[in-house]
């Protein structure tokens, strides 16, 4: 087994079903852990620290970003949404697998910061296919459609930076193929150092 768990992150255009997949993945192995989010927007009621977000002020949210240890960010009504290093580090270092559902931008972020980290492209199955996704939520306009489509042509070409790419065409298929790479990931030497002189031969 691994020392420490391995942290899986999966991304692609909008519209590929990267949460679906991902979704099929959890129900799969249900102790992974997940990344709970950073913003700056005041709790809702209900919503407890560190179970729907870490709560934050814009400023406490400006030095995460300084210090590095905010992954990935975005803003929406004014207010910033990140992805915490440290949370992650932790369940990393207690041998717990993490499943994320990032952006390209934060995936490759996520390589460079983390040894245990496992990247996955998730692509349509085709051009067309991913229009007909887009269009068949019915939320969004042709504009808005044409635009997430010309995206998906740049974001694809990036494909090769990742460390496997799994097409979503059959979503069984897909869930399977995301599977088979953990179980893969977790039997390379880099993630087993030293395991030789642990095994006992006798």
């Amino acid at each position: 087994m691994t020392d420490k768990g391995l942290i899986i992150s999966l991304s692609g255009p909008s519209g590929v079903g990267k949460g679906t997949v991902l979704a099929g993945v959890r129900e799969k192995l249900p102790e992974c852990g997940n990344s709970v989010s950073v913003t700056t927007r005041s709790p809702r009621e209900g919503e407890a620290e560190g179970v729907a977000y870490f709560f934050r002020t814009k400023e406490e949210f400006k030095k995460l970003l300084a210090d590095g240890e905010i992954l990935e960010y975005d803003t929406y009504v004014d207010n910033y949404y990140g992805t915490p290093t440290a949370p992650l580090h932790k369940m990393s270092s207690e041998g717990t697998d993490v499943l994320l559902d990032l952006t390209i931008a934060g995936s490759l972020a996520l390589k460079e910061k983390f040894d245990q980290a496992v990247t996955i492209f998730i692509l349509p199955p085709s051009y067309e296919e991913l229009r007909s996704r887009l269009t068949s939520r019915g939320t969004e306009t042709a504009e808005v459609i044409e635009r997430r489509l010309s995206e998906a042509k740049s974001e694809i070409e990036r494909a090769n930076e990742f460390d496997y790419v799994v097409v979503n065409d059959d979503l069984e298929e897909a869930v399977a193929k995301v599977l088979a790479i953990i179980e893969a990931e977790k039997c390379r030497y880099k993630h087993n150092q030293g395991i030789e002189k642990r095994t006992s031969w006798t």
